[in-house]
């Protein structure tokens, strides 16, 4: 049967994936890493023991939880994520985006979506309808994909190996000759941003089922995109598709020095950490610090701690450990 274009959010607070900003004050905190740790950022992150869950509290779905950083310029995303009683969270998969970078996860590693893409960039929000022009390509789903992915996705979660079947990145335009005139002015915002940045895949899910953020200001033309139907897009050119067989690989980050100013002190005593990083697109310090921008940092730590310096490049992770006795 025909497959028609599918909008998967609403009024509705637990229609869409939520998000929540935070500003650079919030409390870090820890997070318990499960099904994808080895491909997943660790903590402490800003999370706010409040923050909103795709789906609701009590969903037995995907569970998204997104946080941006406003205040020090990063974005948090995690999958099939739970709050605990004592502030951490719980998640299958994280990912950390530096907004100053142009950052990709590792070649093959999952992001808090299938793709290894962020989320958040993805979304359909009601401010940018409102505004009146949308600047980029949106998140979408397809029941089947296939083993290979298009960059900037750099990870599969094959549901076929139906040659036909598509990779992860795979971008789809609605046609230039397809006509919204009849569609409200802000159902022709979203899909003007169709026919200009497309639709990017980046989960497994229904057909054509396109993400946007709930919010009580949406109104009832946001039916009519269901009436656009799957041949009113086309797959633009679709170059290079990455397989297991020619993936990249490449270097990894370069960590020439991860130091303390002192690695014993007194209690009470702080010392500063302080490393040397090349060809990474972000690191973390784990724990207490989580991902920064600096090249050093004034610690605290009340007993003797070893902390882990993680630096991350579209080819992987290193990393470094120096340990601070306190007495």
């Amino acid at each position: 049967g025909s497959v028609n274009l599918h909008p998967d959010w609403g009024t509705e607070p637990t229609y869409g994936i939520p998000y929540v900003v935070v500003n650079g004050g919030q409390p870090l905190v820890n997070l318990n890493l499960g099904a994808y740790g080895n491909e997943s950022d660790p903590g402490p992150m800003p999370i706010p023991s409040s923050a909103p869950i795709e789906g609701g509290s009590s969903s037995t779905g995907d569970r998204h939880v997104l946080v941006l950083d406003n205040g020090n310029c990063f974005l948090y995303e995690m999958y099939n994520a739970s709050p605990n009683s004592d502030g951490s969270w719980n998640a299958d998969s994280t990912a950390v985006w530096d907004l100053l970078g142009n950052e990709q996860r590792p070649y093959t590693w999952t992001s808090a979506d299938a793709a290894g893409l962020p989320i958040f960039p993805g979304l359909v929000r009601y401010d940018e309808v409102a505004v009146g022009k949308i600047q980029h390509a949106f998140r979408f789903t397809l029941p089947k994909s296939s083993a290979a992915f298009i960059p900037p996705a750099s990870h599969w979660a094959a549901t076929s190996s139906d040659p036909t079947a598509p990779p992860m990145g795979m971008r789809l335009r609605l046609k230039s000759s397809y006509d919204i005139s009849a569609f409200s002015t802000q159902m022709q915002v979203i899909l003007m941003a169709m026919k200009s940045y497309g639709l990017i895949l980046a989960d497994n899910g229904s057909a054509l089922f396109v993400t946007g953020v709930s919010d009580s200001r949406w109104g009832s033309d946001l039916d009519s995109l269901k009436t656009v139907p799957a041949s009113a897009f086309e797959v633009v050119q679709m170059t290079p598709v990455y397989t297991s067989a020619n993936y990249p690989t490449g270097s990894v980050p370069t960590i020439s020095g991860f130091t303390a100013s002192a690695t014993q002190i007194s209690s009470g005593g702080s010392v500063t950490l302080s490393w040397n990083v090349a060809g990474d697109d972000y690191v973390i310090v784990s724990p207490g610090l989580g991902a920064v921008h600096a090249t050093s940092v004034t610690v605290n730590p009340k007993a003797t701690t070893t902390y882990t310096l993680y630096a991350t490049n579209q080819y992987g992770r290193t990393t470094a450990t120096v340990t601070v006795s306190v007495s």
